[in-house]
């Protein structure tokens, strides 16, 4: 955990986070002049009737408080300062290192964990380093500090605070040791609340529609009595050091009273001194309290650090090569490709072998599960092939640049993420150097010009968050212009138009092929109809080509997709495969 603060704090927060231990050394040495002070007062200026030793030691008293207030505040406020920028270094490091991770680790974590460490387990580590750029002089120094003190005054008395201290010292070390392995879990318990709630929240349309509201709110309720069970447990745990040290320290109380008493009847001690030494305990206490509430954030934080050092120490699976090379074309070939989800999972791809040549437009279809996404997300690398070479132009994609073999690739997913901001600001995603002209012609060509200038602001309009305020055809077509101000070498559509109708699909199909006629663009579709005007077709099923052609090359050929065209075009479309 401190190896990760040391790495993240730099520039003016490191100089913050020393300057606060310094300011508080100010305060705590002040504190430890009060009972001393207060002890004179009782011993020589009341004893002797002294009123202007009472006035200057009590004016003394005062610039310590002030001194002490001073020194404590700016503590505060720098510590506050230094613990904030910890905190957004660390995040930002953190985003970065998710932006780098490939779909593989992100799977692995999963999204809501992620979230998770973001934010929960980062707010931990910045309230605990709070805490101990706070106490990390005051609670020792106030403690060690107030038991010299106290020894300064009287060695025999001050043994009592020899007993209590190992006491104490033994508690404290037994509780961290168990509290830190709940505190993992509860964190793990806050991951499973985040994942039932972001699911619910971004599939309510689907419990809406299901009346599955009571069945979801039982779900939810019951992962949460969970992480509230969990959170109670390790609670408990840490909160009995709290009860346990008042214990000891107001047995000490009593027998600084019982023993001080006596000595002060035989005369061995003052008064005023038997005073100082209950103050000096009272700090004692306050520190060792203190102490205490530190030792459980230190814990929660210590949970939160190996969460938030497992994503960082994560090597992400998709690294660049060190001896790149650029591709001279754009062919795509797969040779002998198989690929599975994790290293235990069953191939969603087999054996795949096949040759898409530069400026062809590529159909891809097959039932839900047979792989399609799967082959065009190993194109780009969004995952790494588990056996076999993905080639572009003679090239191995694990051999080209990572930033050229995106830049080179334009891919609207089946998912269209739109961004909060204005239109202009989403189509900029695909080329932020585009103009106005450029943008108003990629809508035109994704046929979103229409629905875009009847909006108020036009390209000004606000775009809500995910896209809610535009309709699923809408985003569809949304997603295709961005990607087409991209102006990629290659162009793959995952099922992008399946909102659309068929219509508006025609008129994008042809905008597309007159806008990428020497660029290869692959169609992954349901509806044949998308595909069917492509050089070539893909046939999937189970992860294996089962055919390959042109439209009518297939009617005539595969009895499967000749019965899916039927069912989706009619028999008329038999007739025109035979002319």
């Amino acid at each position: 955990m401190f190896q990760l603060i040391k790495k993240n704090l730099k520039g003016i927060a490191l100089i913050y986070s020393l300057l606060a231990p310094l300011l508080m050394l100010i305060e705590v040495f002040m504190d430890l002049q009060q009972p001393r002070l207060m002890a004179n007062i009782v011993d020589i200026g009341v004893q002797n009737r002294d009123l202007g030793y009472i006035l200057s030691t009590g004016f003394e008293m005062v610039l310590c408080a002030l001194t002490g207030l001073i020194g404590g505040a700016g503590c505060g406020v720098i510590a506050s300062f230094a613990s904030m920028m910890l905190a957004g270094s660390l995040r930002e490091e953190l985003f970065h290192k998710i932006q780098s991770l490939s779909y593989t680790e992100i799977d692995h974590f999963k999204t809501s964990s992620l979230i998770t460490r973001l934010t929960n387990d980062v707010t931990q580590i910045q309230n605990m380093f709070l805490m101990l750029l706070r106490g990390m002089v005051r609670s020792p120094l106030l403690c060690i500090g107030g038991i010299f003190m106290s020894f300064l005054l009287s060695p025999r008395l001050a043994i009592v605070f020899c007993i209590i201290l190992p006491i104490l010292i033994t508690c404290v070390a037994f509780v961290m040791m168990k509290s830190v392995p709940l505190y993992t879990q509860m964190q793990l318990w806050l991951d499973k609340v985040n994942t039932v709630m972001r699911e619910n929240l971004l599939g309510v349309r689907v419990i809406k529609a299901f009346n599955l509201e009571d069945k979801q709110n039982a779900f939810f309720s019951k992962v949460n009595t969970e992480f509230t069970e969990k959170s109670i447990q390790a609670q408990n745990l840490t909160f009995t050091l709290m009860p346990i040290a008042t214990l000891v320290m107001n047995l000490s109380v009593v027998a600084i009273l019982w023993f001080g008493g006596n000595m002060v009847v035989s005369g061995n001690i003052e008064t005023g001194k038997i005073m100082a030494f209950v103050n000096y305990l009272v700090q004692i206490t306050n520190s060792l309290i203190m102490l205490v509430n530190m030792i459980i954030n230190v814990s929660r934080a210590q949970a939160s650090a190996g969460r938030i050092k497992e994503v960082l120490d994560c090597e992400t699976s998709i690294k660049e090569c060190n001896s790149p090379v650029l591709p001279e074309n754009y062919d795509i070939e797969f040779k002998n490709v198989s690929f599975r989800y994790g290293e235990s999972g069953e191939y969603v791809l087999k054996d795949l072998s096949f040759l898409f040549k530069e400026g062809q437009t590529v159909g891809i279809i097959g039932a839900t599960g047979s792989g399609k996404s799967s082959v065009v997300s190993l194109i780009p690398r969004l995952y790494e092939a588990t056996c076999g070479q993905v080639l572009i132009g003679g090239c191995d994609v694990k051999d080209i640049p990572i930033q050229h073999l995106r830049n080179s690739i334009g891919i609207v997913l089946q998912e269209n993420v739109l961004f909060q901001g204005t239109v202009k600001e989403n189509m900029n995603f695909g080329n932020e150097e585009a103009d106005e002209e450029e943008i108003w012609d990629g809508l035109q060509a994704a046929q979103a010009e229409d629905f875009i200038q009847a909006l108020p602001y036009k390209l000004q309009s606000q775009v809500e968050q995910r896209g809610k305020n535009f309709s699923g055809g809408q985003k569809q077509r949304l997603s295709i212009a961005r990607t087409l101000l991209k102006k990629p070498k290659i162009l793959i559509f995952d099922d992008s138009a399946s909102a659309v109708d068929l219509s508006t699909e025609a008129r994008l199909q042809f905008e597309i092929a007159k806008k990428m006629k020497e660029n290869t663009v692959i169609v992954i579709a349901q509806r044949i109809s998308g595909v069917m005007d492509a050089d070539t077709i893909l046939m999937l099923d189970h992860g294996s080509v089962i055919a390959k052609g042109t439209h009518k090359e297939l009617l005539q050929s595969n009895e499967v997709y000749r019965n899916i065209a039927v069912s989706q075009l009619g028999k008329e479309v038999l007739l025109n495969a035979t002319e």
